[in-house]
């Protein structure tokens, strides 16, 4: 196909962004229909192997319509940083040219695209050992952890609250491995990799009204689908907690919590929809930012206006 050929030799990728629920899976679907694509989920959650329901994942019928990749590539224990996104995402994309297929970007994990546009400083790779250490202390004396921070990096201090262990341990974690803050590694240049362009296509929707009905009804259809059986299976494994890197994901921790006996279930669901909202709204925020973003609103137009306006897109590019 002379289009797909063109953009090859352009170098350029699609990116379908857009909050959850705003129907991103389905515009990159119906693409597939029409054009020689494979898809590169963008999504943090995805690559865990046995979190399907809450993730909204693809289903497997989808993933043999088209190929997907990033999807169940690890174990819901296992970690996996946005260095190594970057990183698996510059090796698919030559991948994908070479197979003359045009790579599609497909998701909402908006520091994911934010490290493969502007780049990512060297920090350190995680060590198990020293963050099961800090989170045990986390645990013990939130104050206390706070407070070693404020003590070697006041900058990110600032930033971090004592009650949000993720990123707290980080920050700690990476002094403790490279012996320099968080602050000095973000201060150092950024090597920004320029294999390939990104034609941005964002699904935003004005009425936000609308984009939160339509997270309480995708949420109601995982709860029918049996999403609590999915994670009451994680919970039982026994190597995961609320704190692994997997169950912080929405929906999952609050299912954690809800299974462990914190939450009754109204708390859970509400708890569930009260994260999604704020997640889809912090997304939001991302996309205002997001330079040459083509924006389209999934409420107010139909799926076939939808891939149109995609498909004018790339043949105008």
């Amino acid at each position: 196909m002379e289009l797909i050929k063109t953009l090859i030799e352009q170098k350029k990728c699609l990116a379908l962004m857009g909050p959850t629920a705003s129907g991103k899976s389905q515009l990159s679907m119906d693409l597939a229909s029409v054009l020689p694509i494979e898809i590169i989920s963008v999504d943090s959650a995805l690559i865990y192997k046995g979190m399907d329901i809450g993730t909204a994942k693809p289903s497997s019928q989808e993933q043999e319509q088209v190929v997907h990749h990033l999807i169940d590539t690890h174990d819901p224990q296992e970690s996996y940083s946005a260095s190594e996104f970057v990183e698996d995402v510059h090796t698919l994309v030559k991948e994908i040219f070479a197979r003359g297929k045009l790579p599609v970007l497909v998701g909402g994990t908006m520091m994911y695209y934010n490290a493969l546009q502007q780049g990512m400083n060297d920090l350190p790779s995680a060590d198990e050992v020293v963050r099961k250490k800090l989170q045990l202390l986390w645990q013990n004396s939130p104050e206390t952890l706070h407070q070693q921070l404020e003590q070697i990096d006041p900058e990110s201090a600032l930033r971090i609250h004592p009650n949000d262990p993720q990123r707290l341990v980080r920050a700690l974690e990476v002094y403790e491995v490279s012996g320099k803050t968080l602050t000095q590694l973000r201060a150092e240049p950024k090597p920004v990799l320029t294999a390939f362009e990104l034609i941005k296509i964002g699904l935003i929707p004005e009425d936000r009204a609308k984009l939160h009905a339509q997270i309480g009804k995708r949420f109601t259809s995982m709860l029918e689908a049996g999403f609590l059986s999915e994670v009451k299976t994680l919970f039982e494994q026994g190597n995961l907690t609320a704190d692994t890197t997997s169950m912080r994901s929405v929906g999952y921790r609050q299912a954690w919590l809800f299974l462990n006996g914190e939450y009754d279930y109204d708390t859970f669901v509400y708890k569930s929809l009260v994260a999604t909202r704020q997640l889809a709204k912090r997304q939001l925020t991302w996309l205002r930012k997001e330079a040459d973003l083509i924006k389209i609103d999934p409420y107010q137009t139909s799926s076939k206006e939808r891939l149109e306006r995609v498909l004018e897109v790339l043949k105008v590019k």
